[in-house]
């Protein structure tokens, strides 16, 4: 039988792989010049689900990395309950995809960096495990915060300096 620091050490293991895969999901938003947000659900060891933002190319305020991720597990479990799987998302989810988590009985959610002016997962509020709910999920946080939290400032920095720039040059005309 393994000890408990051990089965630790597997569950961190395995909460670092899988958030490699959320932030590869992020890099993708990136690349098409959207908040670089990913999400990924695993199921049994398998990623069942993957997500990532897409709100301004598809003009569509529901197109968060983690209700594109939900909508894919839920096809690929046959279900819309995702009892069994773990969330891994590289920025704490708003108000609208933590009631999906809650809404979707996903019992455990893995966040890379945490949200302060957004999230609904312990910042501004903790929509997760609010007892009043019939379901709550077990929390973890700060899994590659560093790598996440840097990705959403380098875009946020670039996007700062383009808006700059575009200024500029609309100045000059």
């Amino acid at each position: 039988m393994q000890n408990t620091d051990g089965q630790n050490a597997d569950i961190q293991r395995r909460d670092k792989k899988y958030m490699k895969e959320a932030i590869r999901q992020a890099k993708k938003a990136y690349a098409i010049g959207e908040v670089p947000i990913g999400c990924v659900i695993v199921y049994e060891d398998k990623i069942i689900g993957r997500g990532y933002n897409r709100r301004t190319i598809d003009k569509n305020t529901l197109a968060h990395a983690e209700l594109l991720a939900i909508r894919k597990a839920s096809k690929k479990m046959g279900d819309w309950r995702l009892e069994g799987c773990t969330m891994y998302v590289t920025l704490e989810p708003c108000q609208m995809c933590s009631g999906a988590i809650v809404q979707s009985r996903i019992p455990r959610v893995v966040v890379g960096c945490m949200n302060p002016k957004a999230g609904c997962a312990g910042s501004i509020l903790n929509l997760l495990q609010m007892e009043e709910f019939n379901h709550q999920a077990e929390l973890i946080t700060g899994v590659m915060e560093e790598e996440c939290s840097q990705m959403m400032k380098s875009f946020f920095k670039e996007l700062r300096e383009a808006k700059k720039e575009q200024k500029k040059a609309m100045s000059e005309i």
